[in-house]
């Protein structure tokens, strides 16, 4: 039995989206990238009263290609993956400039933000302000609990 190629999409169609016929032409590898954009994946925590972001940047060098910063309550990730070779082959990998905002549980100092890449992970922690109360709480009474006062009359 004869092999049947496989169909191509028209080349207006792969013009217009070219990422979505790629994906439609390949075998399952995973989410269509157009689906999955150029972010990175992140998690948040509350560790030891500091906000914890860990952020999924692997294959990266920390001190050329990842940058974090702080503007009031944003904190921004901004890491950069290079092309490394500029060859005819195929790649699923992801090149270019990616960028996350997360917003913080309150303003803080910069200085007293550290961060800390390890194993293809960047760890940001931020410290936690400790809330406090605002005003001063009025006891409040109970006309029922106090005998012998006379009900406020009003009229």
């Amino acid at each position: 039995m004869a092999k049947l190629p496989r169909p191509q999409a028209p080349a207006r169609f792969r013009a217009m989206f070219p990422d979505l016929a790629d994906w439609l032409e390949s075998p399952w590898t995973g989410p269509p990238p157009f689906l999955t954009g150029q972010v990175f994946r992140l998690e948040e925590a509350i560790r030891d009263d500091r906000y914890v972001i860990r952020a999924e940047l692997p294959g990266l060098d920390p001190e050329n290609d990842i940058e974090v910063t702080v503007d009031g309550r944003i904190l921004t990730i901004r890491a950069e993956r290079r092309e490394q070779d500029n060859g005819p082959y195929r790649s699923e990998f992801r090149y270019g400039s990616l960028a996350r905002e997360v917003r913080l549980p309150a303003r803080v100092d910069p200085a007293d933000v550290t961060a800390r890449y390890d194993k293809g992970v960047l760890e940001v922690s931020v410290p936690v302000p400790v809330v406090k109360q605002e005003g001063t709480r009025i006891p409040i009474q109970d006309a029922d609990a106090m005998p012998g006062q006379p009900p406020d009359q009003a009229g």
